[in-house]
């Protein structure tokens, strides 16, 4: 295999990256916020997996990396979820069906209700009778034959690099996120995506004592390496203790993520933003939308992007799946051309780590599983030049990097760390930060309690745990659902205070920690001594 892969052009490595923070909320019949959850399954997570079958069908090979956030994959095998999916799904049917009335005078309109009954329909036939919603055995499935190698994050997706001063609560991080997936697909991950791929120097430290072997970096966090990378970004750099680091491609990133030239945003394409809950009259749409009278996104968008106007044309699905496929061309024959003229000047073959955000393709690119299945089939016609590969199966290929030390960067909006610390979010770290400092102290004063005691010590971790999470702040920056971000930070802090409070009184609430415990149920095998210095 080793010799097979010396002889391509190059190597593409495709690494999805999938997470969305842990949003349950059994105290309510219905929680808005629940739905990116069941958007990400029907628009992203079950049209890849579609993907994979038929790929296996044809007998086409693929190597692809997934990370699954512990955060996702503990939500994925809920059963309150699981459920509340089905239910959002017979929702979605149901007003698929009437909407193949109301558009009844309408064919182009008609055509595209009866296009989104056909994929709910198929989505609930599926989700129930193939996977037996647990969409994660099936993945294993595809992991266990060869395709996919999947590995982790950290446990709540926590932005590292402000939280350096704290190496216990790194270390909790990682070893929790690690033991979830071990505990999930009986393995241990060969590589750790950093959360926000937020790397400041020696976090590689903490990574490697788990058999931890790579991560995935921002461009500029190998070009301002200790030592200039010779081979660029075409090739990882090793750090000093081992561990491999691979940076993200920038025109191939380009093409895909940006805004303005990206394929995404072609007119052809299905317009996100178009949504039914806001083009139906309100009495009609009253019982998708949330509580009846806040206008969401359903799901059902009938236009394609066409232009920067609200005037726009109906979604054309064909059009769309012939331009999917025309632009995976293009990104093919980039990344050849790409690899031609960096061979010249490397004494190895090329690789293209190509990491994106799973749900990019399907929730906010429609017809992103499209063109990631016409990017595999064309990677299989044009083996002789170019392979698919993993992280891993490149350094198998190539064990011997360069050593240097990457520098302290991120992939979020200039490159560092300021969409996690700015104005709109510093105020949580001084909560956080004092959460490790008493977290660490109950370890102290309880370094061995069973019963209740271990129970309420436990919950506590998991408090500190979910208020670290990067999705909190990341909203409040960004400026979207800033109330619920606020609302689960604030809940989190004031459930941990107050299990330090009871503890400091010895008067802990059995029923109120019964009621927690079965709320924020995250992290089952959890031991609050992982915040024990020598843990």
């Amino acid at each position: 295999m080793i010799e097979h892969l010396k002889n391509k052009k190059g190597m593409i490595s495709l690494v999805l990256h999938a997470h969305l923070p842990f949003v349950r909320h059994p105290e309510h019949e219905r929680f808005l916020e629940e739905a990116w959850l069941f958007e990400a399954l029907s628009e992203t997570y079950l049209p890849l997996l579609r993907m994979f079958s038929r790929l296996d069908e044809d007998e086409i090979p693929f190597r692809l990396t997934i990370s699954l956030s512990p955060t996702l994959t503990h939500m994925l095998q809920d059963d309150l979820l699981r459920q509340r999916y089905v239910n959002h799904l017979n929702m979605l049917i149901e007003l698929a069906e009437k909407e193949l009335i109301y558009t009844a005078g309408n064919p182009e309109e008609h055509r595209m209700a009866q296009m989104y009954h056909e994929l709910y329909s198929l989505n609930l036939k599926e989700y129930e009778e193939v996977y037996e919603r647990n969409i994660l055995k099936k993945l294993k499935y595809y992991q266990d034959r060869g395709y996919l190698e999947i590995i982790t994050t950290c446990a709540t997706h926590s932005f590292l690099p402000h939280y350096q001063n704290y190496p216990e609560m790194i270390r909790a991080q990682i070893l929790t996120g690690i033991e979830s997936h071990d505990r999930v697909f009986s393995t241990q991950p060969k590589g750790l995506w950093l959360p926000e791929c937020g790397y400041f120097p020696g976090v590689e430290e903490f990574i490697k004592p788990y058999g931890i072997q790579y991560f995935m970096s921002s461009a500029h966090g190998l070009l301002y390496s200790e030592d200039r990378p010779v081979n660029g970004l075409f090739a990882p750099i090793r750090c000093p203790n081992g561990v491999h680091a691979f940076a993200r491609d920038r025109a191939s990133s380009r093409a895909v993520w940006s805004a303005t030239d990206g394929y995404p945003g072609d007119p052809v394409y299905r317009d996100f933003y178009r949504d039914l809950g806001f083009d139906r009259p309100l009495d009609y749409i009253a019982p998708y939308i949330n509580c009846g009278v806040n206008r969401v996104n359903t799901g059902l968008k009938y236009f394609a992007i066409t232009d920067k106007s609200d005037n726009k044309l109906i979604y054309d699905p064909e059009a769309a799946a012939v331009k999917a496929k025309e632009h995976a061309d293009h990104f093919l024959d980039n990344r050849i051309r790409q690899c031609e003229a960096l061979s010249q000047y490397m004494d190895r073959t090329p690789i293209i780590p190509c990491p994106y955000d799973a749900e990019l393709f399907g929730h906010w690119w429609f017809e992103g599983p499209l063109f990631l299945e016409a990017l595999i089939r064309k990677i299989h016609e044009k083996s002789d030049d170019v392979v698919l590969v993993t992280p891993t199966d490149y350094l198998k290929v190539y064990p011997q990097n360069q050593v240097t030390k990457p520098a302290f960067s991120s992939w979020g909006d200039k490159g560092y760390g300021q969409v996690w610390l700015d104005g709109n979010n510093d105020w949580i770290y001084r909560h956080t930060h004092k959460l490790i400092e008493r977290m660490q102290e109950l370890v102290n004063r309880f370094p061995d309690e069973k019963g209740l005691k271990e129970r309420t010590l436990n919950q506590a971790a998991r408090e500190v745990l979910l208020s670290q999470a990067s999705d909190w702040p990341f909203i409040m920056k960004a400026g979207t659902t800033v109330p619920y971000a606020r609302k689960r930070i604030k809940e989190h802090i004031h459930n941990f205070n107050f299990i330090y409070d009871s503890l400091s009184r010895n008067t802990i609430k059995t029923e109120w920690l019964t009621k927690l415990e079965k709320k924020d149920n995250i992290f089952p095998f959890l031991d609050y001594r992982v915040f024990r210095k020598d843990y």
